[in-house]
């Protein structure tokens, strides 16, 4: 007779299918967020491996190998960081689009300057009024979005030194 596993069949694929998901969000990462992350070298070697093949059939085979090694290594650690990756790119997302209400904001309604400077004080008024009127003519002229493009930079950059770190 046959002894029965703990696990069935169905969810051991289901587990090794979540493995390789890991490894292709792996594979999937630029460069420096994949060497930050503390991986075993068997690992990293078979993701760099998997980002230089182009044949869809061996990139397959090389994505299953990749769920082979996960087997072997600790995936919840490489899920948390993973999931602290996805945390502060979605928080950069965030900041961005703050930065680019404020931006319309500010190019459309002239009272909004004092309400941007007493929420993200110190910042440079000047710079800041000079950098709106050249954006204003760049538009009206159309011109490339030069000033357009500063003002946001400037924007995004007094936000985010007034955020509090996570």
């Amino acid at each position: 007779m046959e002894q029965q596993s703990d696990v069935s069949k169905t969810q051991r694929k289901r587990e090794m299918h979540a493995l390789q998901a890991i490894g292709e969000e792996l594979v999937a990462l630029p460069g420096d967020r994949l060497a930050s992350l503390v991986l075993p070298d068997t690992l990293r070697e078979a993701v760099h491996d998997a980002r230089r093949i182009d044949q869809r059939s061996a990139r397959r085979r090389q994505m299953q190998f990749i769920g082979r090694i996960m087997r072997d290594v600790d995936a919840d650690a490489i899920s948390k960081q993973l999931e602290a990756i996805r945390a502060g790119s979605a928080t950069e997302v965030a900041l961005l689009h703050r930065a680019e209400r404020w931006r319309a904001r500010l190019l459309s309604d002239d009272t909004a300057m004092a309400e941007f400077v007493d929420a993200f004080a110190p910042v440079d008024i000047q710079r800041l009024r000079t950098m709106l009127r050249n954006a204003k003519q760049e538009a009206g002229s159309g011109k490339p979005p030069r000033f357009y493009r500063a003002l946001f930079r400037e924007i995004r950059e007094a936000i985010s030194k007034n955020e509090p770190p996570l």
